[in-house]
């Protein structure tokens, strides 16, 4: 199994965060808070000995996909979870306006 099979993105409820966990350690996250159907995402960060492993892009997939569930909007204004957004097509239904 390689690295990237074993993260996991868990919603932190208690804390409004996600986390990214790689074999139960937290290894990034990102923090939320939700009002009027909009999830506004101000913060995504990576743990600094795992940046560069694509882990905050698998961290905003699995925000992005829970979003959808949930069926909420996103206003991203963290500049990385914007940037995110914008390079992924398919998570554009979800802007809020």
């Amino acid at each position: 199994m390689s690295e990237y099979e074993q993260l996991e993105v868990i919603d932190v409820s208690t804390g409004h965060c996600y986390e990214l966990r790689l074999n139960g350690e937290c290894v990034g996250s990102a923090s939320y808070r939700v009002k009027d159907g909009v999830m506004t995402i101000p913060h995504v960060q990576t743990e600094p000995a795992h940046r560069g492993k694509d882990f905050a892009a698998r961290l905003m997939a699995g925000v992005l996909a829970d979003a959808r569930v949930r069926q909420l909007g996103v206003q991203p204004t963290c500049s990385y979870a914007a940037a995110y957004m914008r390079r992924h097509p398919e998570s554009h239904d979800l802007l809020a306006t």
